[in-house]
């Protein structure tokens, strides 16, 4: 029997369709093929990006825009905000506007054209996860700014148009509608409880032990309670925290253990699977909030929104998030054993 089931932070309803359950191998992937031809984002092509506003490099007093870089955050060439002008808020009657102020930059997360952020070293994804802080922190001193998003487009039908592998950060002059109403549903759960909501759920989830994917000393991954898409999952800091731009540096090798794992068993699951991932932060200069959590959501594309999903605000999921948990957890270990059985076939 289909399953309703509420987000206990938004209070917003997911429909779980037991009727339409599928098993990982249901989904078809469409295959990634290389573009090929030139690509602006690597060594070399510099000249034909804007000018970096981070780099990584092996050695430190190398001039800016040369090629032997880490890591580099340029701005986007194709910027859907500008930084440049003042908001000019202004009312029309009844309506609002202001001018399309902020940023848009591309971090680049390896020079190698075919890196993907799922497999790469463990030295290299601590940069990207350092990067985004760095930037924040950066852009958190424009007083026009009230919230820097940290997102990924993995795969074409998760939006990506460039093959070489980047994230985006957009800063914005007003809060996005996602964090409000997360910020609202965890305050409202704290003045009940007079406890942070993530925290309870960090808490439950380990007790129970049906939707955690994998955790290390410092960090979660779960399989939410109502997941809008088969195998979504959440990254959560295991200590209360509400500002990712506060993290210290040794808790990047932490995180970077748990995404790498996470993005394997996903892999593992479904090979080369898009996906989209964002960081969901507090806003721009404040205080420690106690009732929210800082954390990452990665949401496969595997689902397609249609007419109901657009008119009722309603997701339809396909597959529980307990099977999903089950599935990752067994993936890898059951991918090694057939790497073995291979070997030693062979």
């Amino acid at each position: 029997m289909p399953e309703l089931r509420k987000d206990p932070i938004l209070g917003r309803w997911i429909i779980i369709s037991q009727e339409r359950r599928k098993r990982p191998t249901d989904f078809i992937v469409e295959e990634v093929r290389g573009a090929g031809g030139f690509c602006p984002l690597c060594p070399g092509n510099e000249s034909t990006t804007p000018s970096e506003v981070l780099a990584y490099r092996y050695d430190h007093r190398n001039e800016k825009n040369s090629s032997n870089w880490l890591v580099r955050v340029v701005p986007n060439k194709y910027p859907a905000l500008i930084i440049e002008g003042d908001l000019g808020k202004e009312g029309e009657g009844l309506y609002d506007r202001m001018n399309g102020i902020g940023a848009h930059e591309v971090i680049i997360e390896s020079p190698n054209h075919g890196d993907a952020f799922t497999f790469l070293p463990p030295e290299r994804m601590i940069l990207v996860f350092k990067a985004y802080r760095d930037r924040i922190k950066d852009l958190e001193n424009d007083p026009r700014f009230r919230y820097v998003m940290i997102f990924k487009n993995f795969g074409k039908a998760a939006g990506a148009s460039l093959e070489h592998s980047h994230s985006q950060l957009i800063a914005l002059p007003i809060l996005p509608r996602m964090i409000v109403s997360e910020l609202a549903g965890a305050l409202s759960y704290y003045k009940y409880k007079e406890r942070c909501v993530f925290c309870d759920i960090i808490r439950q989830e380990i007790q129970q032990d049906v939707r955690v994917v994998c955790q290390n000393d410092h960090f979660i991954t779960i399989t939410p309670f109502a997941p809008r898409t088969p195998f979504e999952m959440w990254i959560l800091p295991k200590v209360h925290s509400s500002t990712y731009q506060k993290e210290d540096d040794y808790k990047f090798a932490f995180l970077t253990d748990i995404f790498s794992e996470t993005l394997r068993r996903l892999d593992a699951c479904i090979p080369n699977i898009p996906y989209n991932f964002v960081l969901h932060t507090q806003p721009l200069r404040s205080a420690e909030i106690d009732h929210f959590h800082w954390h990452f959501e990665i949401m496969p594309k595997l689902t397609s929104i249609a007419g109901f999903e657009w008119g009722s605000g309603f997701y339809i999921n396909p597959m529980p998030p307990e099977e999903a948990a089950l599935y990752l957890r067994e993936s890898l270990e059951k991918k090694q054993g057939e790497l073995c059985e291979k070997d030693t076939a062979g």
